[in-house]
């Protein structure tokens, strides 16, 4: 029953993983991304680990989820092109 379980969230995490590099929206990659690290940390519970499962789902699945998040904001509300990086030097500047 074990490995049953283990090696049906395994491929529960295969799925999620190419699903996150298929997604067209950032976010929803994100989020699938993040969804694979809390099914590993399931894992790490049914082999014996809870600490390490802990570690897993705190830091794998949500800092690291709500920093990816954040950062996509941040980005989202200042963006900036190579354009205009090049339209702020004065001619005489560029070579």
């Amino acid at each position: 029953m074990n490995l049953a379980m283990v090696t049906l969230f395994g491929l529960i995490m295969l799925i999620g993983g190419v699903a996150a590099l298929h997604m067209k929206d950032t976010v929803s990659a994100i989020l699938a991304a993040g969804s694979v690290s809390l099914v590993a940390s399931l894992i790490y519970l049914l082999l014996g680990a809870p600490d390490v499962a802990m570690t897993e789902a705190a830091i794998g699945s949500a800092l690291t989820t709500v920093v990816f998040l954040f950062s996509w904001t941040r980005i989202q509300r200042h963006p900036e092109s190579t354009n205009d990086r090049k339209s702020e030097y004065r001619e005489d500047d560029q070579p």
